[in-house]
């Protein structure tokens, strides 16, 4: 399995080895010495799948307390994938990395806990499945603005296609007034 360290290298982008014949392929997508290698030593306790159409941004979600590291991907369609430092202590607080992860490209992206994470769906479709490193806990989650200009993701949004938000996400906070790691 390939290991590429993003502009935050606590956030990784992996790209699993596959092996195929005539049959179709197999390819691993999770291994733990290999992602303990790789400074994953997680263990991860809940696994999450979502469907979503075109157009459907969500995010930018995160617990201020059992915070989640997730390992993520993408089964079926494309999306671009975003995670924001939110670690006050950290010399990339602040700063966001994104990446396309589709059933094509068989992508996996580590977010570490302290991190707000987002995707937007670029295709007609998407199935979306990620491991998390600790329980959903809806009393601490927040959600952060998708579009705050302090942070400046560049979302790809899709031209004539409207951006469907939750109401939850559309009532995101911006950077400046976001609870957040130490």
């Amino acid at each position: 399995m390939k290991t590429i360290v993003t502009d935050i290298p606590d956030v990784l982008i992996f790209e699993p080895a596959l092996h195929g014949d005539r049959r179709g392929y197999f390819m691993e997508t999770w291994r733990a010495d290999l992602f303990e290698t790789a400074g994953i030593g997680h263990s991860f306790v809940q696994d999450n799948q979502s469907s979503s159409h075109r157009g459907v941004l969500r995010g930018l979600h995160y617990q201020v307390k059992h915070s989640q590291g997730m390992l993520v991907r993408v089964i079926s369609g494309s999306v671009f994938d975003v995670a924001v430092d939110l670690r006050k202590s950290s010399p990339t607080f602040g700063e966001w990395v994104g990446a396309e992860l589709s059933a094509d490209n068989r992508r996996l992206i580590w977010v570490p806990p302290g991190f707000g994470h987002g995707f937007y769906v670029l295709s007609e479709q998407a199935e979306f499945v990620y491991k998390c490193t600790d329980y959903y806990a809806p009393q601490h989650e927040r959600v952060l603005r998708y579009d705050d200009p302090d942070i400046g993701i560049e979302w790809p949004l899709v031209p004539g296609v409207e951006t469907i938000l939750s109401e939850k996400d559309l009532d995101g906070v911006g950077l400046a007034e976001a609870d957040l790691f130490a």
